[in-house]
């Protein structure tokens, strides 16, 4: 049902194109590792991905799930609610691994939030957290670099400019992209895994980045 939102949700507030690496696959039970830039972006990527047939499940912060009508949607569907810094921040990952087991795609934000610049403009991913690396390490599941760019177009910055971003964004209707990486095995320590994924997902970003121009 998200998908199904976020694909008619999107095209109202943007103009979206999704491109592919040669050599990329969403096969069966793979993590869709994507950078976060903004509120906007998870629509924005799960739109994208939609158009190429795919729906998966996505680890989100559990907040989401205390809003009435989505957390019961996002339950019902599967998706993961990840509470940070805690020490049941474990659980999604074994909610993940399950998920993947059973063949579907995990769609995971590393970084953990969203920038707390006020500008709207495109900057790399944050930091990743070790959660990736873990997942893929524990699962073997091949890890599939996403990077999207113009979300923060759509909406960013303080409470009153998000707010204004997604109203005025119907009429301005800002450029997005959504660039789909070659999938890759992470390997070594956690740390060389972490920095894997990390340059992996910034490469498919500054795709994204110059495809928007």
């Amino acid at each position: 049902m998200l998908s199904r939102i976020a694909d008619v949700l999107v095209p109202a507030v943007g103009r979206l194109a999704v491109t592919m690496n040669a050599r990329a696959e969403l096969v069966p039970g793979s993590i869709i590792a994507a950078n976060h830039t903004s509120l906007a972006d998870p629509a924005i990527v799960l739109a994208a991905l939609r158009r190429l047939g795919v729906s998966p499940v996505v680890m989100a912060a559990a907040g989401l799930w205390r809003i009435p009508f989505l957390g019961q949607a996002l339950a019902r569907e599967g998706h993961i609610p990840v509470i940070r810094d805690d020490r049941r921040a474990s659980d999604s990952l074994d909610l993940a691994a399950r998920a993947l087991d059973e063949g579907r795609l995990v769609l995971i934000y590393a970084e953990g939030g969203i920038p707390r610049r006020t500008d709207s403009g495109e900057a790399p991913p944050l930091p990743f957290r070790s959660g990736l690396s873990r997942l893929a390490y524990r699962t073997g599941a091949p890890v599939v670099p996403v990077g999207q760019a113009g979300a923060r177009r759509v909406t960013s910055g303080s409470a009153a400019k998000q707010l204004a971003g997604v109203a005025t964004a119907p009429l301005r209707r800002p450029g997005l992209h959504v660039h789909v990486g070659a999938p890759l095995t992470l390997t070594g320590d956690y740390a060389e895994r972490t920095a894997q994924a990390h340059t992996a997902v910034t490469a498919a970003w500054r795709t994204a980045v110059d495809r928007l121009g």
